[in-house]
């Protein structure tokens, strides 16, 4: 049995609140839950006492069973020392602007020295012979 601490959606339309729960990973996100951990209020400001409430000792019992927690229950738990903060993500290059992009990319060539190859090159191979091969043009069809 797979077990996360995550958040478990509730409130009203376009007012969430959060509940934090361990549960089995396989059961819907707002279904059935073993034990309540907590309270999420987004809300709320972020300084606000209320914001995010947790139950440390039994976080630490469950994360010890073998409990993982999902990615923004880990900030929370970071934020209130219980755990360390994961690094951040770099945003994929794909899903950069294109101006963003080839700066980067021109960032990364003038950073490596003149002699070297960029980062991610390859070294130029022997040059490949060149086939010049003539192709047999189709006939042109013949029509009835």
């Amino acid at each position: 049995m797979a077990l996360k601490i995550r958040l478990a959606r509730g409130g009203a339309k376009k007012r969430p609140f959060y509940s934090i729960v361990v549960a089995e990973s396989r059961s819907p996100r707002d279904g059935r839950f073993i034990e309540k951990l907590g309270t999420y209020n987004p809300m709320l400001d972020k300084g606000h006492k209320d914001r995010v409430v947790l139950k440390t000792e039994r976080i630490q019992h469950w994360i010890k069973m073998g409990a993982l927690p999902s990615e923004r229950v880990t900030l929370f738990l970071a934020d209130a020392g219980m755990m360390k903060r994961p690094e951040i993500r770099e945003t994929p290059q794909r899903s950069m602007p294109r101006a963003e992009r080839k700066k980067l990319e021109a960032a990364k060539t003038e950073a490596a020295p003149a002699g070297a190859a960029p980062a991610g090159a390859t070294p130029p191979a022997a040059p490949a012979e060149a086939k010049t091969e003539k192709k047999p043009e189709a006939a042109p069809a013949a029509s009835a």
